[in-house]
């Protein structure tokens, strides 16, 4: 198996893709709204990719937070508020907060899975600091780490409860950034004591099944690497610090915050610490070249995926419970705006 993640390039597998994909046998793939159509379409594609590798615990991810970043959109799928939301309710009822979390995360488990999708790239644990990039902005569940640990517990038990493993990202933390690191590198400069912030969500939750790393400079831990390029950050901050011991995956290796050919970035990650490389966009000629480029998976690599992916299920259609969960969270929501 090929330690990575690769994307489709639309709704249905190309003959090419196919056959790439059967010899290159990826531990995994990652869906974008070019790939979901409706609800028939979705599970049709995750269907014929687990028939193609013979496993029915394949990892097929997305990005599903809500907000701004959701593939699975109205009017096919259901709509699902940004971290922002909880985020608000929680400076009023804290418990109400994580009770919507919950509920939230639940229905979205539930319907992903209904998708065949077995992994969600939910919750980020960055905390949101005033006059920072917007790149994580509303997506954030908050300035305080254990409100934001808080809420991010609850988003990976409803996941959980719906089928699905959540993934914390984007470690050591992506709040910090001045910049998209879709399009530059972001360098954070910050001391080591103010970067605990940073840290303690991702500690508290350093239990998760799955893990994503930022493309972010830190220059009092390494002046010259991204974390996910940094054997010092990955072994001694993600591995270390945090004590996160699950499935760690890059961000998107495509990402303009880092340089080179994609295949060469792919095995300067996995030589520094990471267990999959994840690739979004479908370019054949990258995804040949990171096949080419990365070490055969190791024998920690494979369990901690096997872990990862031990709870997870497809449902054979969406659980009637999801429409109540829905409900619920509508109504503890709606506190918020009573109280103003």
């Amino acid at each position: 198996m090929t330690p990575a993640i690769f994307g489709l390039t639309g709704p249905e597998l190309t003959a090419d893709e196919r056959a790439f994909f059967r010899e290159c046998d990826p531990a995994g793939y990652i869906l974008f709204g070019r790939n979901c159509v409706d609800a028939g379409q979705l599970r049709a594609l995750t269907d014929e990719l687990r028939s193609l590798h013979g496993r029915d615990r394949l990892l097929i991810s997305i990005d599903q937070e809500g907000g701004r970043v959701a593939r699975l959109r109205p009017p096919c799928w259901s709509p699902y508020p940004a971290g922002e939301a909880f985020d608000r309710l929680y400076q009023l009822a804290p418990a109400s907060a994580i009770e919507a979390a919950r509920a939230n995360a639940h229905a979205m488990g539930l319907e992903l899975s209904a998708m065949g999708i077995t992994v969600d790239y939910h919750p980020p644990l960055d905390l949101r600091f005033p006059g920072k990039h917007e790149v994580i902005g509303d997506r954030s569940l908050g300035a305080d780490p254990m409100q934001v640990a808080a809420l991010g517990r609850a988003i990976l038990e409803g996941l959980a409860a719906g089928g699905v493993a959540g993934c914390i990202k984007h470690m050591p933390g992506h709040g910090r950034s001045e910049v998209d690191s879709h399009k530059a590198l972001p360098i954070v400069h910050a001391s080591a004591q103010e970067l605990e912030a940073d840290l303690a969500p991702f500690r508290a939750l350093a239990h998760a099944p799955i893990g994503m790393t930022g493309h972010l400079v830190f220059p009092v831990w390494d002046a010259e690497n991204p974390a996910t390029l940094s054997p010092t950050i990955i072994a001694e901050v993600i591995r270390g610090a945090i004590g996160f011991d699950g499935l760690l995956l890059t961000d998107d290796i495509d990402m303009e915050a880092l340089g080179g050919p994609v295949p060469t970035r792919a095995a300067r990650a996995q030589a520094a610490g990471c267990d999959l490389v994840l690739n979004c966009w479908a370019k054949m000629d990258d995804m040949v070249g990171i096949c080419e480029s990365l070490a055969p998976m190791s024998d920690i690599t494979a369990a901690r995926l096997d872990r990862a992916l031990a709870s997870t299920g497809v449902a054979p259609a969406l659980h009637e419970a999801h429409s109540d969960l829905i409900a619920k969270r509508d109504a503890l929501l709606a506190l918020e705006g009573e109280a103003a």
